[in-house]
């Protein structure tokens, strides 16, 4: 029998699809199109068998539509720009693109390894200039709409890496990558204006009827809509005003203080000289916070007064204005107004800081009194010490106060959101230049399109300065102005790789193009992207900036559809001892290891194996060993009839007795299961299992069946189909068992088996027979059996009879085709 040995198989395999470029996509197809996409990866060094699992996933899904006669894309890349690259710089004295490339050429190849289908024709990597040229057309284009713009603004500092973070990059308070305490900073910063979509970003998660309902909550709760009024506060002394959004309009008379976020530049503007000092000690101790964690109910509420006082509009009560841990400057104007007694939170800060607590809003069942409540009313009830709206519900209030401050010109009914403008200005090297000039004469200049890409120039310093590498680079600073040809200087930050990510699926479709960024009639063709795969920890910001940028070209007409990713699927991770794998915790399990030691079909197969691919996974060293046993036993079985059927040339089956007939129906129950679990929701555990079991029952025949007595066309008819149903996860196995049939073709490009629905009929069912709830025996009878025939063979069944004779039967609990249970005393 022919040995199974996947390297030499695998090996073999992958060279022939590569020279016969057999995944290469033609960019047009008389067979409907179907794109499917896993969200590329940062290279920033080899891939554990984490990261397979993702590619695994997608191929399953590009194999099996091909199969199934659609005409698949299915690229791959590298989101190559980034801070890492910059950090290893400075560490090892290497160059990031050098540090870049290399990772990417070892990713390459792991992955090629493990036979994923991808075309590589239209490899992409976002470090190169063919891809961040359009990256930086694309700024111009948001630019031109207004969308892109520049602000002072506060961002998370680390002193340490001394650049700009994300709040998702801030973990406690700390830096997380280096773990340093992060500051607050305010700096001059390029925004994208995504808040101009944020209805349509929300009222458009409802056509997105693929996506996981997690997902679509969190981007829900992301872009947080609220709907209520913004009034305006004059401060006392300054000409100017503070304004504040919200809900809860009706509680206006109850104000009694002002708190402004530690991070809004108006506590910089209100701060009286003689407070400066212990301003800093507070925002220095609150900049050391997670600022999440610290707006929680439960964190400790914590302010500071600025020495200044706002003028309530309604009443001309003047009220102090703090700095406050608790207030979140992501959310409405970053400045609210308090009212301890129906605030839950205003309301311990009041206690703490021994401020007037006023009631407003009555509880009609027990009068409520300031010096006595424990804590803030926040139900309904009655207007009270609210002029003229006293005695009115304060639900019906809401909208007669609104109307009232327009009216007199101090508010107005406002919707606000939680999500911010998109701040993409970064302090780097390791990305794409921002496409921006400066001149005295003429102002901010954007780059003419004919002169992009703005390229990185390769001589920089790599020195944790805290500003831009690109500044120690005179020659890439000076230029000259496109409007006047005077000296002008560049913008020297670079783009948040978010940017580059933001529109990666559109660059696949024509990824060589030098004149544009894509074919309008390309991109319509193919996307929006069928299928998209890819961790849940992108399912906010990666996701919805896509979406943004979507929005954004069809408003400018390059492509026809709003919303970039049909369907979503967010993969589970895999574990090791309880852990997440990662180098620092020491777990990683390397695919080149698990390859060398069992094969890439068995790496493939275990990995969707361990659980529903959706779910976390524990990685066990058991575990694969026995998929490893259940290929080898697969093979050995193929190869044990392969003799017989190589040479088969009948196609008519025709089953003789009744194990013939189980084989049979058991093979196109396999096929209808597979199928079923591929498509109805990513089941391949089962899938597998199915395999498995389907399996064991040709074992079983097998070792029952004399050689002699083989069904051989039966056989045949397994053999051919085994191949089909085993390739999407074990592919090299499969093409190798395939060509040794005596197939010429490929067999990614052969038909999806279907299965014969005649064969999944059945003569007999086994009845399982309880009495009192315990099983005592069981019956065979015709599967169209009736159900009184079925009860007098279970009462005439000998076993069952002893169990029944000379007791009262109360009732008969009949479960068709599964189960009896008769109740006796």
């Amino acid at each position: 029998m022919k040995e199974y040995t996947p390297a030499k198989i695998e090996q073999k395999w992958q060279k022939i699809w590569e020279e016969e470029k057999m995944f290469e996509t033609p960019q047009f197809s008389d067979k409907d199109k179907y794109y499917v996409l896993v969200m590329f990866p940062y290279p920033s060094g080899t891939l554990h068998v984490g990261h397979v699992k993702n590619y695994v996933i997608g191929d399953i899904v590009a194999r099996y539509k091909k199969m199934k006669g659609f005409n698949v894309l299915h690229p791959f890349g590298y989101d190559a720009f980034g801070l890492p690259a910059e950090n290893a710089a400075i560490k090892n004295r290497i160059h990031p693109e050098d540090w870049t490339l290399k990772n990417i050429e070892t990713i390459r190849n792991q992955i090629k390894k493990i036979g994923i289908s991808y075309d590589w024709n239209r490899e992409i990597k976002t470090c190169s200039e063919d891809y961040y040229k359009w990256t930086q057309w694309l700024f111009l284009k948001l630019y031109e709409k207004g969308l892109a713009y520049k602000k002072k603004g506060a961002v998370n500092w680390c002193p340490s890496c001394q650049t700009v973070l994300a709040n998702e990059q801030v973990k406690d308070g700390k830096c997380e990558r280096c773990g340093t305490e992060v500051t607050i900073k305010h700096l001059e910063q390029w925004y994208f204006k995504i808040t101009e979509y944020a209805e349509r970003l929300l009222k458009d998660i409802e056509k997105l009827k693929g996506w996981p309902e997690h997902v679509k909550t969190m981007q829900k709760n992301w872009i947080g809509k609220s709907v209520g009024a913004e009034i305006d506060f004059p401060v006392k002394d300054l000409d100017m005003k503070i304004r504040v959004f919200t809900t809860r309009p009706d509680t206006l008379w109850g104000v009694t203080f002002m708190a402004l976020a530690p991070e809004s530049p108006l506590v910089e503007l209100l701060v009286t000289d003689d407070r400066k000092e212990g301003l800093e000690k507070f925002l220095k101790k609150v900049s050391l916070e997670d600022r999440f964690k610290r707006t929680s109910t439960e964190a400790e509420k914590e302010g500071y007064f600025l020495g200044r006082y706002a003028i309530n509009p309604v009443n001309g009560e003047h009220i102090p204005i703090y700095v406050a841990n608790y207030i979140l400057y992501e959310y409405g104007t970053g400045a609210i107004m308090a009212v301890p007694a129906h605030d839950q939170r205003d309301f311990e800060f009041a206690r703490k800081y021994n401020l007037p607590i006023r009631v407003v809003i009555d509880n009609p069942e027990k009068h409520l009194e300031p010096d006595t409540m424990n804590g803030a009313y926040e139900s309904d009830g009655i207007m009270i010490n609210s002029g003229p709206f006293d005695g009115i519900n304060n639900k019906e209030a809401i909208d007669k106060i609104t109307k009232y401050l327009e009216e007199k010109g101090i508010g107005k009914k406002s919707v606000q959101y939680k999500l911010r403008d998109w701040l993409i200005s970064r302090q780097r090297y390791w990305g794409a230049p921002i496409p921006i000039i400066y001149c005295d004469e003429c102002g901010t200049v954007p780059v003419p399109e004919k002169d992009l890409p703005v390229k990185l120039p390769k001589n920089v310093e790599f020195l944790p300065t805290g500003k831009s590498p690109l500044l120690s680079n005179q020659q890439f600073i000076n230029t000259v102005c496109p409007k006047c040809g005077k000296p002008a200087k560049r913008d020297v930050d670079t783009m948040d790789t978010f940017v580059d990510s933001s529109w990666y699926y559109l660059r696949y479709i024509n990824p060589r193009l030098d004149d544009m960024a894509f074919k309008t009639e390309d991109v319509n063709y193919w996307l929006p992207v069928d299928q998209y795969i890819g961790g849940v920890e992108h399912a906010v910001l990666h996701l919805l900036y896509s979406r943004f940028i979507t929005k954004v070209l069809y408003d400018l007409g390059y492509v026809n559809f709003e919303e970039p990713f049909t369907n979503l699927f967010t993969q589970g991770m895999i574990y090791k001892d309880g852990w997440k794998m990662s180098k620092s915790k020491g777990n990683v399990v390397s695919p080149d290891d698990m390859i060398l030691k069992y094969g890439a079909d068995t790496l493939r197969t275990y990995i969707l194996f361990m659980a529903p691919p959706e779910k976390d996974a524990e990685w066990s060293e058991a575990g694969i060993e026995g998929v490893h046993r259940f290929l080898k036993r697969l093979w050995n079985n193929f190869y044990t009839i392969l003799p017989a059927i190589k040479e088969e040339t009948s196609e008519n089956v025709l089953v003789k007795n009744k194990a013939e007939k189980e084989l049979r129906r058991k093979l196109h129950q396999s096929i209808k299961k597979i199928t079923e679990d591929i498509e109805g929701g990513f089941k391949f555990n089962t899938a597998i299992a199915g395999l498995m079991e389907f399996n064991n029952h040709l074992s079983e025949y097998l070792n029952s069946t004399p050689q002699n007595e083989w069904n051989v066309p039966l056989l045949k008819e397994i053999g051919e189909n085994l191949c089909l149903i085993l390739s999407p996860f074990a592919p090299h196995m499969a093409e190798e068992m395939w060509h040794d049939l005596g197939k010429s073709t490929f067999i990614v490009k052969e038909n999806w088996p279907s299965y014969d629905k005649n064969a999944l009929e059945i003569d007999e069912i086994t009845i399982v027979v309880q009495i009192n709830g315990k099983v005592r025996g069981k019956v065979v009878v015709p599967a169209n059996e009736t159900e009184e025939n079925i009860k007098k063979a279970a009462l005439q069944n000998p076993k069952i009879a002893s169990y029944t004779k000379n007791k009262q039967i109360i009732k008969i609990i009949f479960v068709p085709n599964k189960l009896m249970n008769i109740v006796v005393k």
